[in-house]
Parts: C-alpha cells; sequence; structure tokens
C-alpha cells in the first residue's frame, strides 16, 4: 500500500510515528507538504500537482492539517477524496471539527451530552447568556482556538462581560459555556480509530491552572474507559466525519462531557502515557479500509428517479410494533433497510428476525412515495410558557 502523510512538519513526533509504523508493516510512505500541492481542475478526471509536477497515485493519505491552513488543507483533502483515494477523516469531517461553534451544534442535534453553551453577538445578549449557562464561574472560548489556548475562566459575571466585550471588539467570536466544576481541572482524552478507542489518558492540570492540556503543563495517566465514555467517544468522532481523532471529555456527574473533537491529535502525549502503538493502530486500520471509501449514499442512491434515502420511525399505535422486520411489508413496498437505531445504538442491516419497537428508527432506501407517509417528523421546538404569577382580584372581577 502507497500512503502520503500530509504534514508541515515531517520532524514533528507524530508524523514520524507514523511514517515509521508504516515502514515497519512493509507500505510505501511519504510526508508530503501539504502546502506544495496544486488542485489541478483543467483536464476531465480530478487531479492533483505536487511541486509543480502531477502527483503519483496513492492508495490513502493520513492528513495532519494544522489550524492555521484548515481551508488550503481541506480543499487538498477533498480533492483527494474526488479521486477516490482513501483518507481516515473526511474533508467536511476536519472543517466541522476546526470550528467550535460548528462542532457543538453538529454534536447536540446528536445527542452528545456537553457542557451547556451558548453563542451571543450583541452586548446586550452577553448577560442573559452567561445566567443561561449557569452564570459565574464561566468558560470563554475562541472559535478557533487550539492546545489550550483562546480558552478563559472568568470567576465572575463582571469580569466574563469584560473579556467578552474585548474580545468580540477585535472581531473574535467566542464561545459561553459553562464551567463544570467536579471536573476538578481534569479531562480525558480518548485517542479514536475507526469504532474503537485505542488508548485513553487523563490529564490533570497543575497548580491553579484549569487548563490540562499537555502543553500547558498538564500530566498525563493511562486510563481505562468505563463504556459510557468509550460509545460516546466513538460516536462523537463518527458524527463529525471522522475516522482517527483526539475526544476530550469531561467527568461530569452524570457522566461524559465531550468538550471537543480533535481531527489531528498529537500521539507523544497519549503514546508516552499508555505505551501504546497509536500509529501503528491508525495505519493497520487504514490498510484495512483501503478497499471501502467513503461514500455519500444520498448523493450515489438517488440517481434513480423516484427513489432515495430516507428515515422512517416506528411509533406507537404502529402495526409494526412489536412484529418482525420481516413481516413489516417493507421489501413488497420495494425498501430496504440499511440500518436501524434504537436509542444511541445502531444495527446495520438488521436481520429479518428484529422485532421492531416503539421509536426506533429505520434508515431506508426506497420508493419516495411509498416512505412519504412513514417519514419521521421534523422535531419542533416546545414553546416555554412562562408562568405569572396570581393576581390580586378586586371587587369587579372577571366572571
Amino acid at each position: 500500500m502507497k500512503i502520503a502523510v500530509l504534514s508541515r512538519a515531517p520532524r514533528a513526533y507524530s508524523t514520524q510515528r507514523l511514517r515509521s509504523a508504516a515502514l515497519d508493516r512493509g507500505h510505501q510512505v511519504k510526508v508530503l507538504n501539504t502546502l506544495r500541492f496544486g488542485i489541478d481542475l483543467t483536464g476531465d478526471e480530478p487531479d492533483l500537482q505536487f511541486r509543480g509536477r502531477r502527483l503519483s497515485s496513492y492508495d490513502a493519505i493520513i492528513p495532519r492539517i494544522g489550524a492555521s491552513i484548515t481551508y488550503f488543507g481541506t480543499a487538498v483533502v477533498r480533492q483527494f477524496e474526488q479521486m477516490d483515494v482513501y483518507t481516515p477523516n473526511t474533508s467536511y469531517g476536519i472543517a466541522n471539527s476546526r470550528d467550535k461553534l460548528r462542532a457543538t451544534q453538529i454534536l447536540s442535534r446528536h445527542e452528545i451530552a456537553m457542557p451547556a453553551t451558548t453563542f451571543v453577538r450583541d452586548r446586550k445578549d452577553v448577560l442573559p447568556a452567561i445566567e443561561r449557562v449557569g452564570g459565574a464561574p464561566v468558560v470563554i472560548k475562541l472559535l478557533e482556538g487550539t492546545q489550550g489556548i483562546g480558552v478563559i475562566l472568568a470567576p465572575e459575571m463582571r469580569v466574563a462581560e469584560a473579556v467578552i466585550e474585548t474580545l468580540q471588539s477585535t472581531q473574535q467570536n467566542v464561545l459561553i459555556q459553562q464551567f463544570v466544576s467536579e471536573s476538578k481541572g481534569r479531562d480525558i482524552r480518548a485517542l479514536v480509530v475507526g469504532d474503537r478507542v485505542v488508548a485513553a489518558m487523563r490529564r490533570t492540570a497543575q497548580g491553579d491552572e484549569f487548563r490540562s492540556n499537555v502543553h500547558r503543563g498538564g500530566s498525563t495517566e493511562a486510563v481505562t474507559l468505563e463504556p459510557a465514555f468509550e460509545q460516546t467517544a466513538v460516536r462523537a468522532a463518527q458524527i463529525m466525519g471522522l475516522r482517527v481523532a483526539g475526544v476530550d471529555m469531561l467527568e461530569g456527574r452524570d457522566g461524559p462531557l465531550v468538550m471537543e473533537v480533535n481531527s489531528s491529535p498529537g500521539l507523544e502525549g497519549i503514546e508516552t502515557a499508555t505505551g501504546l502503538d497509536v500509529a501503528g493502530a491508525i495505519i493497520d486500520y487504514v490498510a484495512d479500509q483501503v478497499d471501502f471509501p467513503e461514500i455519500d449514499v444520498r448523493q450515489r442512491l438517488t440517481v434513480s428517479t423516484g427513489y432515495g434515502v430516507a428515515e422512517l420511525e416506528v411509533h406507537s399505535g404502529h402495526a409494526m410494533v412489536g412484529g418482525r422486520l420481516a413481516d413489516s411489508g417493507l421489501r413488497e413496498q420495494d425498501i430496504t433497510v440499511l440500518t436501524m437505531h434504537r436509542g444511541t445504538s445502531v444495527r446495520p442491516n438488521p436481520s429479518g428476525d428484529v422485532v421492531l419497537e416503539d421509536g426506533d428508527r429505520l434508515l431506508c432506501f426506497g420508493k419516495l412515495e411509498e416512505m412519504r407517509s412513514m417519514v419521521a417528523p421534523k422535531r419542533r421546538r416546545r414553546a416555554k410558557v412562562k408562568k405569572l404569577p396570581p393576581q390580586p382580584m378586586g371587587d369587579a372581577g372577571q366572571s
């Protein structure tokens, strides 16, 4: 297998470990500077230039895209995708994870637990926003900060308001986030590869520092994750479109709270803390997946007129509840079930013997007209009714 590691830092620990792990397994590997690519759109087929010459063919790439070149770097990864070269991290996954607001919006839509977060622009909205996340102390985050840079703990409301106004006056966008006091300056970094966590460590802040990043002097120790933490880490990475990711979680009172999903996680800290060959796990996964590139199901399956992909919901009162999937009548309507979602679990290609329950969601491909009446209803916001205190009645009360 021929692999390209996209990196501007060929001597960096992570880049060197990926390179050596690939060579140890008998693969060909080159480290290519992401900024030296040229995206060639002149021919009939998508192509890339590297240092002014046509790029030779590769089976897979491993993107190590720095925050400062996200736009160009994701464009290069996107071109590799157009050329059917496998990448464990999609271009949209990298772009989404880099923007903290966008990442939070995506994860919250899929019921991933996170610290309470809000985003506002108008000065008048700052104090109400701080109150919504629980009041001071409060964490203020720049949208594109990395390694703990641009993360500020404001101990009081006035301090928080002043910091936010100052940052906004310099055209910086910030998130306002709940301070999870029970985490006590600690967090969990889970390194996800494919559908499993291959290594995990606990990071602890030093002294009065509340940020536990290794780059901020935090200490590390290997940790065995509870199932809830492992499942949350894998789900968060996959929802973001990442098959290799560092998922940072706080240990909240009610379980894991996702803080961030990193698309280019450093390997030095976690390999040192755990003694595990994380780079080797990444190379092995990429080698296994080369023949199975990422496919946009909706794009590929909707080329047939009248056919498409839709999510159907099994709800109480429906004839399918309590019956087998094989007896649901979907096959007779030319509808194929691709996956079944039950709570937070996913069952791919469910067998006909599966008994359907209220609340099951079926991702299906078939005739759109046949599926129209069964499509899961859109979620609607519930109006919040503000209760008013009882008003005293006068002599001439309303009858």
